[in-house]
């Protein structure tokens, strides 16, 4: 028997239900295939301009620190400490906005995710902050380790820093579980099998989602005091990539029929 949720429950709010569900035409058995809503995909733009303002103002002052602060030097024959300050600060806020960039546009793919039919076009949309980071930093840090001016000890400085950055930023901006709407028509379809709707909960702080508010873990991993209640697709939306492993334990706490449960059809005796 289900218990009753001990937190505050919210409902997510959505302006119109995701599509998916299976062709009747009789034609094709194969499912027509999940869409993102509406206002899903109109954040999802916005969130997809956020990233490319970002990323735009990462490529102009990677160009800024090329032509300007690793230009050759005219009166100078050393590298001044101040420009190696300079290209530091640089590099530091050059990996703060790509990886800006890369976390509003994971958040758009989540809400508009690409499909899996076109393998080159999935991976460069759900792989595009590693992209943009690499453009970013490797021109700099070649040209740091190129630059006649510079002596060892501030390339290997310059270079270290950008090194360091390009590869925890490549490793923030990428995307190791992609959602496709592939994916999200097969987590929706699961659900809708288990629980006869669309509807799932998830929590601030946790990784998956369940199938109703009266689960134990949702309960007690809700340090916020808040469940949040909404489909599939805005608990991935959500960041909640999957539903919980422990799906025959949400069952039975929500009050729903075990998995297989069925009843067997008997055979008719062969006459």
């Amino acid at each position: 028997m289900a218990e009753k949720p001990k937190k505050k429950v919210v409902r997510v709010e959505s302006t119109a239900p995701a599509a998916s569900s299976a062709s009747t035409d009789g034609g094709d058995d194969r499912p027509a295939g999940w869409k993102p809503t509406a206002e899903a995909k109109g954040k999802a733009i916005q969130f997809r301009i956020f990233a490319a303002i970002l990323w735009v103002l990462a490529i102009g002052l990677e160009a800024f620190a090329i032509f300007w602060i690793l230009k050759p030097g005219l009166d100078e024959v050393a590298f001044p400490d101040s420009s190696l300050y300079w290209l530091i600060g640089l590099l530091v806020v050059i990996g703060a906005l790509a990886w800006g960039g890369s976390f509003f546009w994971k958040k758009a793919n989540r809400l508009d995710p690409a499909s899996r039919s076109n393998k080159f076009m999935f991976f460069v949309q759900n792989q595009l902050g590693v992209i943009i980071t690499l453009i970013a930093f490797i021109p700099l840090i070649v040209l740091i380790f190129l630059n006649k001016d510079m002596d060892g000890k501030q390339k290997g400085i310059a270079g270290g820093v950008a090194i360091a950055l390009m590869i925890a930023v490549g490793l923030l901006s990428a995307e190791f579980d992609p959602v496709s709407t592939e994916s999200m028509d097969e987590q929706t379809q699961e659900v809708v099998a288990l629980t006869g709707k669309d509807e799932v909960v998830w929590t601030t702080y946790g990784k998956v989602y369940h199938l109703c508010d009266a689960v134990s873990d949702v309960n007690r991993d809700s340090a916020d005091m808040t469940i949040f209640t909404g489909t599939v697709a805005e608990a991935v939306a959500a960041g909640k990539s999957r539903l919980t492993l422990k799906v025959d334990q949400n069952l039975e706490q929500c009050g729903y029929a075990p998995r297989g449960d069925e009843t067997p059809v008997e055979e008719e005796p062969a006459e």
